[in-house]
């Protein structure tokens, strides 16, 4: 009788299971401008649904800060007569609202950006930090026609280019756009954790019209009781936001003011009270405090991602 041996057993070989990682992308703002292609579906389709339904469609973005300028206009210059004593008033505050129109709707729609896409953000994995970052391209978007509006107003009101007041241009919707989009990253995270973070902004906005030299010249508070105190002064010129807003009146509206109601003739005469000292070194060093607000803010959304899923 024949025996025939045992069969060889073969054990399975386990491989070590892999990693568990987060399934969205940690490149943070980088990896938001590698994947150019989604960026670009998303701010269509954030254009889509803000003019959804609308008649007018993309025109409110020239009538909403149109209203506001007349509204403005008629009660700080025409029945407060600031108009009269004040060369081109209209340049000085539409130039103004230009820059803080393109932050309080960055800062805003960037702090429900991420609730709002809550649906892709529980399905698809990708970098959270695309949804502020749409907000704030958006934002330029509904921007762009009212700066169109400024430009031509200037030139009708005397304006000519010249360097430094497009390089100040150029400074002041940097800065705008950098603060703008740190402050919508931090606040976008910690809104998916308590909804009372959109209502804050919301309340912040109203102050937005006060705390920067819109409705009222920088030489006010230059000259003032309170220019003298170099507390307040002090940190009235820290805020990126009031620099920001004196570096776009330096490009549009200086041009169309000289020569007029005792302002002086040239541009090389035109300084403090008028505008700060070293204005465009306060806006170099502005632009590089938003840029490390950016950095820390983009490290605070980092942490906060990875429980959005959960959240929402």
């Amino acid at each position: 009788m024949t025996t025939h041996p045992d069969p060889v057993r073969i054990e399975p070989v386990l491989q070590p299971a892999p990693d568990l990682a987060p399934p969205f992308s940690k490149g943070g703002l980088i990896e938001v401008f590698r994947r150019r292609y989604l960026l670009k579906l998303l701010v269509q389709k954030e254009v889509r649904s803000r003019y959804q339904g609308s008649l007018l469609g993309v025109m409110w973005s020239y009538i909403q800060p149109m209203v506001r300028f007349c509204m403005y206009y008629f009660v700080i210059g025409l029945v407060l007569g600031l108009h009269k004593s004040f060369p081109n008033f209209a340049i000085h505050m539409f130039s103004a609202i230009v820059a803080m129109h393109f932050f309080t709707e960055t800062f805003s729609s960037g702090t429900r950006s991420v609730v709002k896409n809550k649906s892709i953000v529980r399905k698809m994995p990708m970098p959270r930090e695309m949804f502020p970052v749409a907000s704030v391209i958006v934002s330029a978007v509904n921007t762009f026609p009212q700066l169109a509006i400024l430009f031509v107003a200037s030139v009708v009101a005397g304006w000519r280019p010249d360097v430094v007041g497009v390089l100040a241009a150029f400074l002041g919707l940097a800065i705008v756009t950098v603060l703008g989009t740190a402050l919508a990253l931090l606040f976008a995270g910690l809104n998916v954790f308590f909804r009372d973070f959109q209502n804050i902004v919301s309340t912040f906005m109203v102050l937005t019209t006060w705390i920067v030299p819109m409705i009222y010249p920088f030489e006010k508070v230059a000259t003032s009781g309170l220019g003298h105190n170099h507390v307040f002064y002090s940190i009235y010129m820290s805020d990126p936001l009031t620099i920001a807003v004196v570096l776009m009146q330096r490009a549009f509206w200086i041009p169309t003011a000289l020569g007029k109601d005792g302002f002086p003739d040239q541009l090389g005469d035109v300084g403090f009270p008028y505008l700060p000292h070293n204005y465009m070194e306060l806006g170099l060093l502005m632009l590089g405090v938003s840029c490390i607000i950016l950095v820390l803010c983009q490290m605070v959304f980092r942490r906060l991602e990875g429980k959005f899923a959960e959240r929402l």
